[in-house]
């Protein structure tokens, strides 16, 4: 990982690293302007920008603004604000680059963007998750000024079912190259055979010679691993005429470490151009060896071993930060799933950062890389992103799966979710035409599409064009599916729709319910009212109309091997989309964890099922009225039985019974310790205890990281805990918690406590605790030193809490 902890100072080197090879990557994201607002001359050379709020990107303006319900992003959209937005750069190219190609790479800008260097039109992007590049070679002054502008137009809303965020959110690269180089997303490696013993690898390299005539290359490519060559090509008299050209080598390496979910082995390709015996351009690919199959009867196996693809679905948001790109935040958000035993990711539903494929491949996630939401018909009908299909679908998804198809971690290519024609013969024709795109490109993946009517009838899967046949959903018709599509195969592409609120316990779980709706009781429909402030149990019983819940469906998905495994939704919750409420709510309920990165309770019960973690976790809090019958909960794993105390009391053993993945007792509250043991053969296993909490006496800071890089792009993510005199934390603590830096440059870069209903500003310097949690985001200046936070409540003990960034 300290590959992309350094991510920022490693670019910076290459600029010197790659300067005999005439390749340089500059991190472009430093000293922009900023204005939220149309003014239609600021694309000028001439314009003064002097008043302009001065920035960093990646930025995410919409994240900085005001909840409103009258926002027309709507709650779907996270209630806050679009519009549109200038950036401006001024910046010098040296003289002596004159006989280079420079570009500008944007990897991702929501949306409709323009981009003008000099006051020259480079071009416009209507697609806001998708990375492009323009050249700037022609329109730069070498040795003098250059002023980059950027138009940015969010303000036809709502266009998104989700929160999209506004502005140049992700990272942006000036690159500049020899006039002879390896072409843009310029190489493709594939391992068409791969056994224990050798793998057979090929490398296609498109070059782009921009010399004005034919040169005589060589072509040297090498595969590294762990810093040495294990193999080697040259490539000799290659004509370069005035075009692209391009070439394929081929390897063999022997006895190859094969890249999986547990052991995620990188190689990298390095490639060479030398002409005249002078190295002129140097390119490296990634690259993992690894074979997969999915099969109608057994699912999936990796490198020859069957496996269930435990997979969440992930919206492009980090919470606080917005849709801000940070590469620590994604990792965090990595880190906490794979500890769940998550071993796969669906980008629902677009294109994510080149970044996030980085953290996937280094650290062990199968990825379904996912295009578009929607296809000719929008789901938001008067401004969604079918109003730009036609023209810009070709040129999108091929940008896509060339950046993104020498990534080891994208197993399976996704053409679409729930898309509305699904059912009209309009769909086979596009879906054969998007499936024959990628055909073009890659044909070592399958297809899929997330299909909300999978069954008979789907003129998708009917048109033979997804390799895939993906369920959203439909747990009810998941054992027949092999009679509906015999010698077909599986994957679920979107699951559960299950909703909870974190440390909510306010609905008897003694039902299953549907929200909006009820649930059926002794064959009777109930309509049940849901809460009046907008919380959702924390017990695993209530899902969506359309879904069900975490443990209805983890059920299915193991018993039946042909289910080669699914996609929950969603690993976090995100903003917008607060189904099953509109206003106040304002993001969804639908995670595993939370907005601010807190576990819910059934976290635990995919750890239990998904690792080989000895698990034991009791739900929920010990803090009630008197005389209270609490349904009490407990998820274990790697035990037999679990045996209940209430202040040293048994309340006697239980197990799981049938295909139940949990235990639960009804306790007669009485303030104190209830206790869990877990046993296995009669031995003890595993102990765990929650205790009844007193009044909230103080605070308790815990970092995820206590050392830093020191640049603006580092974080450190701060858990504030409020707890009694003895430590425990309050469950229903909600105390006002304001924040403080001091010392080293630092800066607050958001707060969040993962409620749902929260109207406070993710940029303020205080937060209430939600159910005794909240969460404070450091990010680091650019001078090292210590930076210590501290945490102030009334009526609490403060805390505080160095942070050292190097």
């Amino acid at each position: 990982m300290k590959k992309l902890f350094y991510l920022f100072i490693l670019i910076s080197l290459s600029v010197v690293v790659h300067a005999q090879s005439g390749r340089s990557v500059l991190d472009f994201d430093q000293n922009w302007t900023f204005n939220l607002g149309d003014v239609p001359n600021a694309k000028n050379v001439d314009f003064n920008d002097a008043s302009w709020r001065k920035l960093n990107l990646p930025h995410d303006w919409s994240i900085e603004g005001e909840f409103k319900k009258e926002n027309p992003a709507t709650v779907e959209g996270g209630a806050l604000p679009g519009g549109i937005g200038w950036y401006r750069k001024t910046f010098t190219v040296a003289a002596s680059s004159k006989s280079k190609m420079v570009y500008i790479d944007f990897e991702g800008v929501y949306q409709k963007s323009n981009v003008w260097i000099n006051g020259h039109h480079l071009g416009f992007r209507p697609n806001g998750y998708i990375s492009f590049r323009y050249e700037l070679t022609p329109y730069l002054n070498f040795g003098g000024k250059n002023v980059i502008a950027v138009r940015v137009d969010n303000s036809l809303q709502p266009n998104s079912r989700w929160y999209s965020g506004s502005g140049i959110y992700r990272n942006v690269w000036l690159v500049s190259t020899s006039k002879i180089a390896v072409n843009h997303w310029g190489t493709f490696v594939t391992t068409p055979n791969v056994s224990a013993s050798q793998a057979d690898v090929n490398l296609s390299v498109s070059i782009k010679n921009a010399a004005g005539s034919t040169k005589l290359a060589t072509i040297v490519s090498s595969i590294y691993a762990n810093g040495k060559v294990v193999a080697s090509k040259t490539l000799t008299g290659v004509s370069l005429k005035d075009t692209v050209t391009t070439i394929s080598q081929n390897f063999r390496v022997n006895n190859p470490v094969l890249w999986s979910v547990n052991k995620p082995f990188l190689y990298k390709v390095q490639t060479k151009i030398l002409v005249n015996n002078v190295v002129v351009d140097q390119y490296e690919t990634p690259m993992g060896i690894r074979y997969f199959n999915f099969d109608a009867d057994k699912g999936f196996s990796l490198n020859g071993v069957s496996m269930k693809i435990n997979g969440v679905c992930l919206h492009h948001d980090l919470g606080a930060l917005g849709t801000a790109f940070n590469v620590h935040a994604l990792e965090r958000q990595f880190k906490i799933l794979k500890e769940m035993g998550v071993n796969a990711i669906r980008t629902s539903h677009n294109p994510p950062a080149p970044e996030f494929l980085d953290l996937a491949d280094s650290m062990g996630f199968i990825i379904m890389d996912e295009s578009f939401d929607v296809w000719q018909v929008g789901k938001r009908p008067k401004f969604d992103s079918h109003l730009f299909f036609n023209e810009w679908h070709k040129r999108d998804l091929t940008d896509q799966i060339m950046r993104d198809r020498n990534h080891p971690s994208v197993i399976i290519w996704s053409i679409g979710n729930e898309i509305p024609e699904q059912r009209d013969t309009s769909a086979a024709r596009i879906a054969l035409e998007l499936s024959g795109i990628i055909h073009e490109l890659d044909t070592t993946r399958p297809i899929t599409t997330a299909n909300s009517e999978p069954g008979p009838g789907n003129k998708i899967v009917e048109s033979g064009a997804v390799d895939l046949i993906g369920y959203n959903y439909h747990n009810n018709e998941l054992a027949n599916f092999q009679k509906d599509y015999p010698g077909k195969k599986f994957i679920g592409t979107e699951t559960v729709s299950a909703l909870e609120s974190r440390g909510v316990y306010n609905t008897s779980p003694d039902t299953i319910q549907r929200w909006p709706g009820g649930a059926v009781v002794n064959g009777k429909w109930l309509r049940r009212p849901m809460n009046a402030d907008n919380t959702v149990n924390a017990y695993d019983n209530i899902s969506a109309p359309w879904g069900f819940t975490h443990e209805e469906t983890l059920k299915i998905y193991k018993k039946y091997a042909f289910l080669s495994g699914q996609f929950v939704w969603t690993g976090f919750d995100y903003l917008g989309e607060p189904w099953p409420y509109q206003w106040p709510s304002r993001s969804s309920y639908f995670g595993i964890v939370d907005l601010a990165g807190f576990p819910k309770d059934v976290y635990y019960m995919y750890q239990g099922e998904w690792t080989n973690k000895t698990v034991l976790h009791i739900l929920p809090h010990w803090n009630w009225e008197a005389g209270k019958v609490v349904d009490v909960w407990v998820y274990y794993s790697n035990a037999d039985e679990v045996e209940l105390f209430l202040n040293g009391k048994s309340l006697g053993r239980k197990s799981k019974q049938g295909d139940s993945l949990h235990v639960a007792w009804k306790v007669n509250y009485e303030p104190g310790t209830l206790k869990a043991v877990s046993r296995k053969n009669g031995k003890v296993v595993k102990t765990t205890e929650v205790k009844t909490a007193g009044a909230p006496a103080r605070i308790e800071l815990s970092a995820d990281r206590s050392i830093i890089r020191s640049n603006d792009h580092d974080l450190s993510f701060i858990t504030v805990k409020i707890v009694d005199k003895n430590g425990i934390m309050v469950p229903n603590a909600d105390n006002d918690v304001k924040f403080k830096l001091s010392g080293a440059d630092s800066f607050l870069a958001g707060v969040d406590n993962g409620s749902q209903t929260s109207h406070e500003s993710f940029k303020a310097d205080h937060r209430k605790a939600f159910n005794g949690l909240a969460l404070a985001i450091i990010g680091a200046g650019n001078k090292p030193g210590i930076v210590t936070i501290t945490a102030t409540a009334d009526g609490l003990r403060s805390a505080s809490l160095p942070i050292t960034i190097k």
